[in-house]
């Protein structure tokens, strides 16, 4: 039997469970909180956690609005001086540390929580960025980078107009 994987239906009569699953009740919780975890952050169309890694990966936007690219990433429960914003011709790029203590003392015990993390996202910027410009602002856990455009590339978006038949 060894190597060999069996199928075992499960408790609830719908669907089946790995041998492996069912011989380690850990496995199996972990699989049970990840589906959770997965099925609650979908519902919100967030996923805050890249499902390989584990790792925090902070949700952004980036909008054209004419004259001025604007990024706008979430990043809850981070300082501003642990935030890092650079930009080079091509891109721009955005890092950051999270560091999380808490300390609780009771009468009959003591809870230290301790919370350390790190990303670095990096967005391809379109041509027609202005690199010299640009400025970033950080409010409620909300980071917004303006970037203007060139003169040149505003002059070369041009409106087509639409006819209707």
């Amino acid at each position: 039997m060894a190597g060999k994987n069996i199928a075992i239906k499960n408790e609830t009569g719908k669907g089946f469970i790995d041998r492996r699953t069912w011989l380690n009740p850990f496995q199996s919780f972990r699989s049970e909180m990840d589906r959770l975890m997965e099925r609650f952050f979908h519902s919100f169309g967030t996923r805050p956690f890249d499902a390989r890694t584990g790792v925090f990966v902070p949700q952004l936007d980036v909008v054209d609005e004419g004259t001025v690219v604007e990024v706008s990433v979430e990043l809850p429960g981070i300082d501003e001086k642990d935030i890092e914003v650079s930009l080079s011709k091509d891109a721009l790029v955005i890092k950051g540390e999270k560091k999380e203590e808490k300390e609780e003392k009771g009468k009959d015990y003591y809870r230290s929580e301790r919370s350390f993390g790190s990303f670095t996202r990096s967005i391809a910027l379109p041509e027609g960025v202005d690199t010299e410009g640009g400025e970033a602002s950080f409010k409620k856990g909300v980071l917004t980078v303006r970037l203007p455009k060139t003169k040149e590339a505003i002059k070369e978006t041009k409106k087509i107009p639409v006819k209707t038949e």
